[in-house]
């Protein structure tokens, strides 16, 4: 065979080799297509028209007065002095909520590393908060514990002869976040009990034997160790509390200064009957949401080359 008809067959192997490869690879994704399209048709269409309608003045009661104010409905939202307040509440409660939750998580997550009779039904008891459906456990805060007739918290003060507070009506945003902080506790303690259990105990055990004692472990072997778990638990977590609309509504009803972000999204839309003012506030929380994530991602896809380097 000459060097003429050499190059056209190694061409036509090369060719018949890539159209395999793309048929393999089709054949491979094909059963992915329906979840794809699906999640595409629930989650980007809808969207999609938030964001088209976020661009309207636009009021349910008046269809007909509907008119294109391209970005005006955006710069209400962050001139607005309620709106204002509504995200400066977010913000307060996220960051509350998420520190207090990696602090008590990490305790917690330290007591359960260690052996002990019971540790399973222990660390069972303490994830079962995060288990809750969240409506459910907001109307437990809010009936079995804040009410200042018959809740748990002042049934304590009057067997002790303290005061019976409303808890509600005096500290609002503080009760949100309790509820909240007790909920998200036991996600942060995962995480962070994962961290703790990835340690190399060999490094620790040098460490010991070096004369290091326990506040020592924690602050130079510990506490870096757990610095990517900390940095995701509060990625995750400010991900869910910047969208939580369950705990402020069933609570307070985004009364006396806890309506957050997404509670307002909801006055506007469904009381207000104002969509092109809702659809650019929740376009604004997805594209929090969305940065946060994004964080959230970076962190997770470090801590997976980490744990690769070490196999």
């Amino acid at each position: 065979m000459t060097a003429t008809t050499t190059v056209p067959v190694a061409h036509a192997r090369v060719g018949t080799a890539k159209s395999s490869g793309r048929l393999r690879a089709w054949t491979t994704r094909a059963p992915l297509l329906p979840a794809l399209v699906f999640m595409i048709v629930v989650t980007q269409l809808p969207f999609v028209a938030t964001l088209v309608i976020s661009f309207f003045d636009w009021n349910a009661l008046y269809p007909d007065a509907r008119r294109f104010t391209w970005f005006a409905n955006y710069g209400e939202v962050l001139t607005d002095p309620d709106l204002r307040r509504s995200v400066l509440t977010t913000i307060l409660l996220t960051a509350t909520v998420v520190i207090v939750s990696l602090v008590v998580g990490l305790g917690l997550a330290l007591l359960l590393d260690r052996r002990f009779r019971g540790r399973g039904l222990v660390r069972t008891l303490l994830i079962a908060p995060f288990l809750l459906v969240p409506v459910a456990a907001a109307l437990l805060w809010k009936h079995v514990l804040y009410n200042p007739e018959y809740g748990l918290l002042n049934g304590l003060l009057h067997y002790v002869g303290g005061p019976q507070p409303d808890w509600i009506s005096n500290t609002p945003l503080l009760a949100v976040e309790t509820a909240l902080v007790w909920q998200w506790t036991p996600f942060m303690m995962l995480i962070l009990l994962a961290g703790l259990q990835s340690r190399s105990p060999e490094l620790i055990e040098a460490a010991r034997m070096d004369g290091a004692g326990s506040w020592q472990v924690f602050r130079y072997l510990t506490l870096p160790h757990l610095r990517r778990y900390l940095e995701l638990g509060a990625l995750l977590g400010s991900v869910y509390i910047v969208q939580n609309f369950d705990a402020v509504f069933t609570i307070t009803s985004g009364g006396l200064g806890t309506a957050n972000l997404p509670y307002t999204v909801y006055q506007s839309f469904y009381q207000a009957h104002e969509n092109g003012l809702a659809s650019a506030a929740g376009v604004l929380v997805v594209i929090g949401s969305i940065i946060i994530a994004t964080f959230a991602l970076r962190v997770v896809s470090s801590l997976f080359r980490e744990e690769a380097s070490r196999a």
